[in-house]
């Protein structure tokens, strides 16, 4: 069985979760399956995704069509939960193995908005299945999870 990979794309750039879609897509070309996990998203592209099923799979767990930072406090607690709940499924489907890919789009602005800590990212790839390959972007990044990562990608705008 073939070890799976933790790529990273963070950075101030546009593209990130366009270029871990376009990873989706390889997969599923190859009869591979992904799970996308979207974080802290205000608009999905769920409708076209969902023409991709079964092979890759869309999961959103916030509720608010608005962006996080917009909501009311007692909004964000809402959603803080509904996102809790997210990394729950993520953890499981990383230790079930049951995607090859699993794309986590956006975990690491939930990471910056303190909503979970690295720990808890650390501890949902360190259960994962050893084969799953692993997707995650944001636009900061961790010591911790540069050190778990095999690549790390800073994408940046040059003009």
């Amino acid at each position: 069985m073939e070890k799976g990979n933790i790529v990273v794309y963070y950075g101030n750039g546009q593209g990130k979760s366009a270029a871990a879609l376009g990873n989706a897509i390889r997969y599923a070309s190859q009869g591979k399956t992904t799970t996308i996990i979207q974080f802290l998203k205000s608009e999905t592209n769920a409708d076209y995704l969902s023409k991709l099923e079964p092979e890759i799979k869309l999961f959103r767990f916030e509720r608010s069509k608005e962006d996080f930072m917009h909501l009311s406090d007692e909004q964000k607690q809402e959603e803080i939960i509904n996102i809790q709940n997210g990394l729950n499924y993520a953890k499981k489907v990383l230790g079930t193995g049951e995607s090859d890919l699993v794309i986590l789009d956006e975990i690491l602005g939930v990471l910056d908005e303190g909503i979970v800590s690295e720990q808890d990212i650390l501890s949902a790839l360190e259960g994962r299945s050893i084969s799953t390959n692993v997707i995650m972007t944001g636009l900061t990044i961790t010591q911790g999870i540069i050190e778990i990562a095999d690549s790390v990608l800073n994408v940046k705008p040059e003009k």
